[in-house]
């Protein structure tokens, strides 16, 4: 259940915050949203699968943890990027 190198990619360069940026907040955060994307579409036809929601679960919190780590540093930032992604309403 991951996403493509294509994707990842693109992720990237959209999401990063210069030239080259691969492990900023925001690119963790948004690769790891595609990921939690894929396997909740996953858990619609295979919804016993526990092994994967296991990693469903761990991959949330990882988000949360890097989401709290980008509002602690810079409020921005964290407002910008959940906006761009969607996400805590």
């Amino acid at each position: 259940m991951s996403i493509t190198p294509e994707e990842k990619t693109r992720l990237m360069g959209e999401y990063a915050t210069k030239p080259g940026d691969t492990g900023s907040p925001e690119v963790q955060v948004a690769i790891l949203t595609s990921r939690i994307a894929t396997l909740t579409e996953h858990f619609k036809t295979h919804a016993k699968d526990n092994h994967s929601r296991r990693g469903l679960l761990m991959m949330v919190a990882q988000r949360r943890k890097l989401l709290d780590y980008l509002k602690a540093k810079d409020e921005g930032r964290y407002t910008d990027l959940i906006g761009r992604l969607g996400i805590r309403r």
